[in-house]
């Protein structure tokens, strides 16, 4: 990009920061009282937390349903040590929820903190203690998570998309440097994102596990589902290995975006374009179509191959700043709900909050 080029783009990100900032004061101050779109997020890690943290500026009905296949660091300890259900991309989806006031962003800071000690506790994180905690004195996951939202004055609701732990296993070519050419079966949510080598697919174990009924709900009540953006074989399509909630994903009348990634990631996306992102879901869910692909204007190199893509999902292409003007690789939210709120408004208005 030309010197010129740079120099538009920030002005274009600084206007469309302040418009976002403006938007956020506007829906909260203007839709208090009115009814908002039902807005589904499905995702983990810091990709689902990035789609939280925009979406919670434009709707107060929003519901977070999060993949349970994480395997590494406090949640794997807490996992195997207890059985539970891994916490950490729970947490993180709560934390995101948090408001910008003092007391949600207290909260955030104290739920993200990790202890670091020379003991048992060392790098375990405060939320993932409280959520077992709650886990276990409540024997319900699900109402467990609603109480850990209330305490923390969380803007939307935080549900597993199973009820029982998941293994993640991936077919892999070249995990082993030493033998580029052969495929193997690289097992652990960890691991899988990590490899060196080149992922084909992806399945769970159990096979065919059980949905959490109120996140089948979540999606088959929604005005808008929104998968993405997250690491692709480790947080986004695990949901669609899920087979109730991929049929509710099917079957739902909510209409659908699919919010891609910044940039391929390390390991298990390395050397993907944007377009490969969309060929590699289709591949695991065939039958599931979008209505929109949200894209970072300066991600996208081949504009023409991704439309392509989209329009073999039946949905389209929408381009926009949402990457954090400062160039770290994240998304800034301002803009990020900026981006979703256009959409929402210019893509069918099945609700009746218009």
């Amino acid at each position: 990009m030309t010197g010129t080029g740079r120099a538009s783009r920030l002005r274009r990100v600084r206007r469309l920061v302040t418009e976002g900032a403006d938007l956020a004061r506007g829906r909260a101050a203007g839709r208090r009282d009115a009814q908002q779109p039902k807005v589904v997020a499905l995702g983990g890690g810091h990709g689902l937390s990035a789609s939280l943290a925009a979406l919670r500026r434009i709707t107060g009905d929003l519901t977070a349903v999060v993949t349970v296949a994480d395997d590494g660091g406090s949640s794997g300890r807490l996992r195997d040590e207890l059985g539970v259900l891994p916490p950490g991309d729970l947490r993180k989806a709560l934390a995101a929820l948090c408001g910008d006031d003092d007391w949600g962003q207290t909260w955030a800071r104290v739920i993200q903190h990790r202890f670091a000690s020379r003991g048992e506790l060392h790098g375990h994180a405060v939320g993932n203690l409280l959520i077992v905690a709650l886990w276990e004195q409540l024997g319900d996951p699900v109402a467990a998570l609603e109480w850990v939202g209330r305490l923390l004055g969380a803007h939307g609701r935080v549900l597993p998309m199973s009820a029982v732990p998941l293994e993640l296993q991936a077919q892999v070519r070249g995990h082993d440097p030493a033998r580029p050419h052969e495929t193997t079966t690289v097992r652990g949510q960890a691991t899988v994102a990590l490899t060196p080598g080149e992922v084909l697919s992806v399945h769970v174990v159990p096979q065919d596990p059980p949905a959490v009924p109120q996140a089948v709900e979540a999606v088959l009540d929604a005005d808008w589902v929104v998968l993405g953006p997250g690491s692709w074989f480790s947080s986004v399509i695990p949901h669609l290995l899920v087979p109730e909630l991929l049929q509710a994903l099917t079957e739902t009348r909510a209409r659908r975006v699919l919010s891609l990634n910044l940039a391929p990631q390390p390991g298990e996306t390395e050397g993907f374009s944007p377009q490969r992102h969309l060929e590699v879901l289709a591949r695991h869910a065939p039958k599931l179509a979008f209505d929109v692909v949200l894209a970072d204007e300066a991600a996208v190199p081949d504009r023409d191959s991704l439309n392509d893509a989209a329009a073999r999902l039946g949905g389209r292409v929408e381009l926009a700043p949402v990457a954090a003007p400062d160039g770290a690789p994240k998304h800034d939210p301002e803009l990020l709900a900026a981006a979703y709120d256009r959409i929402f408004r210019m893509h069918g208005r099945i609700g009746p909050w218009r």
